[in-house]
């Protein structure tokens, strides 16, 4: 009989880069779950994406066996988190399966914008928090700074924080002690009915479906007929086991457990994450509260390259919606690009995280369009709400529009203040509310219109500040706005693709990038194509791929004027027809193109 004394199940939450990952490959390290000739850094990391570019995207467990001190063995199930503001909602689930957190700190940063927020998600669920300072190794580390940060920041006790160095592995075994000490071992009981909670899955092509649970009550094993409470449908469980890694069966979970079952689920569409499990024949009383439900923030459509692959694309959508509980789908359809979905995302970076898994993970060529909010607009005495701008009513019939705010916070080293705030005015924000944290470091708070935050906000935040300003916001309701509607036409037709829904004070500096960024795509054709960008039926903005010519002179050897200008004459004519006829083949890279900005 397994002890839950001897269980602790804790995550690692943090401000993005602050080292979570590393830490997490030190314990493994330290656990000797794997052999130092397979060792690589970002273990958990196993996406290619996640590895190119050095952040963390989905969470993930791991059971690291520990010999404490006193002599018992204890099993630590432990879950890596991302930092990024995009995947809050991994972070929130993975708090969900634990008892405690390490709270981790940059010794050479500070307390930043997503370190609070985490740590109040945290706190939310009632999760014992154990500070840690980490890379206490930098030259550039100030660990009397951070502690007094922890101190009147986070209001934890700073005496107790642990310093540790994860990159060169200081410190690590006074953390195991720590993990065991001050984190509570689960509530919970094996021989009551089973409840457990899908906290995440994955498809595997040979093994179906693989749901990651953690147990509250009872036990799983295998052979037994499990429920699943949103929709009643029954499995038998052909395997359970626990993370080494690698998926390591056990043959049977317990009470405390984190883990994954196998039981041969093939409709992907069963699976729900934040769904109660539990047994067929002897059920519990009620379910879990599951996640509260994830609002996006960012719409765009997607189509394939080729219309025929949209069943595929169906399929792999649902394989990654699996796997991605955030991502929110429906079917759309264009006219210049076919059938399609329209997604909801977290932000920008979730949708090119989903763009990137599509193209490598299924072998998907996509095409994303440009991104929008979601705007409220009244008609005739009713409010709609209008995320797509091809839904976009007649100018004359709407009463008013509003659009999305935010509540931004920014906390910066005081020496990037004013360009920060230039950038924030910029972009429409009101400054709200502004509070020295101590000598060198300072909140802002702002209200800005979540639009203006999509595009550039994020990467021109951190080259103004040179990395040092982190950025964490949430949406805090819909305010009045002035909207239009910029139609993008390629010799004089709309491509209703390339539309976008903006404000119309900057709807002229938005159609000239949009055209610039388009001549520099589309190929040269044999005739003039103008690249217009109009409100209703006024043109504000224009450029023009020239014409490819043919030298139809070459061959002309001397002879009379009058023999080179008929030719000449005969070309303009061809020209003229095939404006006519010509329809102008958009690449994908044009699609691209309208979301960078000029110097991406």
């Amino acid at each position: 009989m397994s002890d839950t004394q001897l269980i602790r199940n804790f995550c690692i939450i943090a401000h993005i880069d602050h080292g979570k990952s590393t830490l997490a490959d030190r314990l493994i390290q330290k656990a000797k779950l794997i052999d130092d000739r397979f060792f690589k850094d970002q273990i958990l990391d196993n996406m290619d994406i996640e590895r190119e570019r050095g952040i963390t995207i989905k969470s993930q467990a791991v059971t690291i066996p520990y010999t404490a001190s006193d002599g018992k063995e204890y099993k630590l199930n432990f879950v890596d988190t991302p930092g990024h503001v995009d995947f809050s909602y991994e972070v929130s689930r993975a708090i969900n399966s634990c008892e405690g957190a390490l709270l981790l700190v940059d010794a050479t940063q500070g307390v930043q914008a997503q370190t609070l927020s985490n740590m109040y998600l945290a706190l939310e669920h009632n999760l014992e928090i154990v500070p840690v300072i980490n890379k206490i190794d930098m030259q550039a580390a100030d660990v009397p700074r951070v502690k007094k940060q922890i101190d009147r920041d986070l209001g934890l006790d700073a005496d107790s924080a642990l310093l540790v160095s994860a990159r060169q592995g200081t410190g690590i075994d006074d953390l195991f002690e720590a993990i065991i000490e001050r984190i509570p071992s689960p509530s919970g009981d094996s021989s009551l009915p089973l409840r457990a909670l899908i906290f995440d899955c994955h498809y595997d092509s040979y093994r179906g479906v693989i749901v990651h649970l953690r147990l509250f009550d009872g036990k799983i094993k295998k052979g037994m007929k499990i429920s699943f409470m949103s929709n009643n449908s029954i499995y038998e469980v052909e395997t359970a086991g626990v993370f080494k890694l690698v998926l390591s069966e056990t043959g049977e979970l317990n009470a405390g457990d984190v883990g994954y079952i196998i039981a041969g689920i093939k409709t992907v569409s069963d699976v729900h994450v934040g769904d109660t499990v539990t047994g067929a024949d002897n059920p519990c009383a009620s379910a879990l509260p599951g996640f509260r439900e994830v609002k996006p923030v960012v719409f765009s459509s997607i189509y394939p390259v080729d219309s025929n692959d949209y069943e595929e694309l169906r399929t792999s959508m649902e394989k990654l919606k699996l796997n991605d509980a955030s991502l929110i789908y429906e079917k759309d359809s264009s006219a210049a690009l076919g059938f399609g979905f329209r997604c909801g995302f977290l932000g920008l970076l979730h949708l090119e995280v989903i763009q990137e898994r599509l193209e490598r993970e299924f072998n998907q060529s996509v095409i994303f369009t440009a991104p929008s909010v979601k705007y409220m607009v009244r008609i005739g005495g009713e409010e709609k709400m209008i995320d797509n701008p091809v839904d976009y009513p007649d100018e004359g019939r709407i009463e008013s529009a509003q659009e999305p705010y935010i509540r931004a916070s920014v906390i910066t080293p005081s020496d990037y203040l004013g360009n920060i705030m230039t950038l924030c005015m910029e972009k429409r924000g009101v400054q709200t509310n502004m509070t020295y944290l101590d000598e060198k470091r300072v909140e802002m708070i702002y209200d800005m219109p979540l639009s203006e935050v999509l595009f550039d906000f994020y990467d021109r935040l951190k080259s103004i500040s040179r990395g040092y300003a982190s950025f964490d916001y949430d949406i805090s309701g819909y305010k009045p706005t002035q909207l239009a509607k910029l139609d993008i036409l390629l010799n004089g037709k709309a491509v209703d693709a390339l539309s976008q829904l903006v404000f119309k004070d900057s709807a002229y500096d938005r159609a000239r990038k949009v055209c610039e960024r388009l001549r520099d795509e589309i190929p040269r054709q044999q005739f003039k194509i103008p690249i217009q960008g109009a409100i209703g039926s006024q043109i504000i903005a224009r450029e023009t791929v020239n014409a490819l010519r043919k030298d139809v002179l070459a061959k002309c050897y001397g002879g009379d004027i009058t023999r080179k200008r008929k030719l000449l004459e005969k070309q303009k004519e061809g020209k003229k027809r095939m404006k006519m006829v010509g329809d102008v083949e958009l690449p994908q890279s044009a699609f691209l193109a309208v979301l960078k900005t000029k110097d991406e």
